[in-house]
This record gives structure tokens, C-alpha cells and sequence, in this order.
């Protein structure tokens, strides 16, 4: 999953303890100034504890290809996929950034109850639904808990959607933790591996050991390839907007599988792939903190896919391997789009 707001959170002094409040204000307070934008439209959504508005941003405008963008988390932000301008206006695919309720610039509420996957997904197809999205131009892309919102959302209601797009996101929690206990820990020098560990056996996620740790053996090499310093701007910046509460309660505190009493803790849906029947692409990454292999058997699962591997990307593979994920992306939405596929 993507850990890397974590250690912004820790290089920028905070702690896992600490609560979002602050961070909360100024983000709605901002959400009236963005409603403003060009693009922009604060969605209402109805949920078991009321009416909430949702931030999404249109970018661009065709008929018959539009892309709704599930970022991850839980509890990150659109500007995971700020980059996206830079590719799919050129080729004429009109995208959608989106927040996620609890998520920078859309409502904030501290009810925990509001954060499981079933409720998520009832949102996703709100938001469809006001956009007026359907089975004639609406792709879905989601990466990392975007991609399982993703593949939950098809299992539901892929009768609405044209292609889905499941990015850097494998299908089993478990085998996830799997891999990065017995293939990526060990791929760090032994005794880092041993000591970071030890913290998780004792749940000392406070403890600033175990950020520094990863934040030089893990994030550059599986989350996104470059020094932490020369990290994008727009990515620093959707780091200070995570909000813990969403992701914590969701997914727990631990880079190597998901914390004991998180509610995502589980998670499995490898059984289900086969009745996913829309035109489907899987996007791996040779370094990504999830495993390419299983993601490319998916692939094979899923009715109707196809694989994409990005050879020098991990995690965030749109940053640090864009000469593979745009062109294979925007092949699949136009392959999709003529019939070809």
C-alpha cells in the first residue's frame, strides 16, 4: 500500500499519533476557494450519517473517453495523479481528479463507521452517477486502494463502466504481506531487516528508528525510485494533506502487511476475479512494494485483460517509469474506445 506519506509525516516531525483536526479545518476551508476553479464540482453524496460533498475536477472533455481517478490510501489525495495532465490531454482523454470523502479537499467527518470498502464503493457510484458516466465512456483507474476500490466497484457495477484500469494493487492482503515480509524485508540489509522487525513485534510505530530505516532502505527503492528529496513537488504536497484517521482505521500502521484490527485486515478477492467481464488492464512494476508476478496473473484471471509492466517503476510508477505507464495506459483506453481490444 502506499506508505510513503508516512515518512513525509515523519520527516516533517509529526507522529502517527497525532490527529488530523488542524489539518481538517484548513483543508475544507480550502474546498470552498477550489469549489471555484474551473473544472471543479463539489459532489453531494449520501451516506448512513447524512449528506457530504466530494471534490472532483474535470480536465478536458471528449465523448466517449473519460477516466475517473481512484487515488489511494485510504486517505490520500487526488494529486497522486497530478502528472496526468502532462499525458492524457495531449491524446484527447478527458480525465477526472476526485477526493475521496475524508480526503483533502472534499468533507472530513470523524465518524469512523463511514470508512469500509462497501460504503466507498456506494460513493464511487454516486459520483458516477453526477457525472453522468456510463457504460459508453467511463473508465475507471485506481491505484493501490484505488485499484482494490476499483475491482470491489467492477464486482458491483461493472454494467456502468467501459474498462477498468487496476493499478500497483494485488487482489489478496495476505499475499501482499507475503511478499513484502519474504521478498522485499530481506532484500534490505539483514540487520535493518531484523531491526525494523523487532519494531513491528513490539507495534513501536512511534519510534522515529523505524521511518529512518525505511525512508533509506525501502521508499526510494519500492515506493517511488528517486532520493526523497528530489521527490515531486505535488507529491510532497499531497503528503501534508493524508488524513491518519481514514488510514489508520483502515489500514493500520505497519509497511509490511496490514495492522491487527485494521479493517482492511483480510482482504481477498481472488476467488471473484473471474467474474469481472469489463476490458481490464493490470499495471505492475518490477520494483513496486506489490508483487508484479501476482498482478500479472490477474491479468489472466480477470474475462477480458490484458498486463502492463512498467520494468523501472514501483509503487508510483507514473513518476519514475512515465515512458512505459502513459503509452500502455493511453493504448488500452484507445484500444478499448475503437473496438480493438
Amino acid at each position: 500500500m502506499n506508505k510513503l506519506y508516512c515518512l513525509f509525516i515523519a520527516v516533517s516531525g509529526m507522529l502517527f499519533s497525532c490527529q488530523s483536526q488542524t489539518k481538517t479545518e484548513e483543508v475544507q476551508t480550502d474546498s470552498t476557494e477550489v469549489a471555484l476553479e474551473e473544472g471543479v464540482r463539489m459532489i453531494p453524496i449520501q451516506t448512513p450519517k447524512g449528506e457530504f460533498k466530494v471534490f472532483t475536477k474535470r480536465v478536458g472533455d471528449n465523448p466517449t473517453m473519460k477516466v475517473l481517478l481512484l487515488h489511494g490510501g485510504p486517505g490520500m489525495t487526488h494529486e497522486q495523479y497530478a502528472n496526468f495532465k502532462d499525458y492524457f490531454p495531449q491524446e484527447g482523454i478527458e480525465f477526472i481528479w476526485y477526493d475521496q470523502l475524508g480526503s483533502a479537499h472534499s468533507d472530513q467527518p470523524e465518524d469512523s463507521t463511514l470508512w469500509t470498502i462497501d460504503r466507498f464503493v456506494d460513493e464511487v457510484e454516486q459520483v458516477r452517477a453526477a457525472l453522468g458516466l456510463n457504460k459508453d465512456t467511463f473508465y475507471l483507474l485506481g491505484q493501490s486502494w484505488g485499484g482494490m476500490l476499483g475491482m470491489e466497484y467492477a464486482l458491483k457495477h461493472q454494467d456502468k463502466l467501459k474498462g477498468l484500469i487496476i493499478c500497483n494493487m494485488m487482489s489478496s492482503l495476505d499475499e501482499y504481506e507475503n511478499y513484502a515480509k519474504k521478498v522485499l524485508g530481506p532484500q534490505m540489509p539483514k540487520e535493518v531487516f531484523a531491526e525494523v522487525m523487532e519494531i513491528e513485534r513490539k507495534g513501536d510505530f512511534e519510534n522515529p528508528r523505524y521511518m529512518e530505516l525505511l525512508g533509506e532502505h525501502h521508499y526510494p527503492q519500492h515506493v517511488l525510485r528517486r532520493p526523497p528529496a528530489e521527490w515531486p513537488e505535488e507529491i510532497n504536497r499531497m503528503m501534508s494533506q493524508v488524513n491518519l484517521n481514514v488510514y489508520v482505521f483502515m489500514q493500520g500502521y505497519s509497511e509490511f502487511g496490514i495492522t491487527p484490527g485494521a479493517s482492511l485486515k483480510g482482504w481477498d478477492i481472488k476467488s471473484q476475479l473471474k467474474k469481472i467481464t469489463v476490458p481490464t488492464l493490470v499495471v505492475g512494476a518490477t520494483h513496486d512494494t506489490m508483487d508484479p508476478k501476482h498482478m500479472e496473473w490477474m491479468s489472466k484471471e480477470v474475462a477480458n485483460g490484458r498486463f502492463l509492466l512498467c520494468p523501472n517503476g514501483s509503487h508510483l510508477s507514473q513518476y519514475d517509469d512515465p515512458e512505459y505507464f502513459f503509452p500502455g495506459v493511453i493504448q488500452f483506453i484507445k484500444d478499448v474506445n475503437s473496438g480493438s481490444f
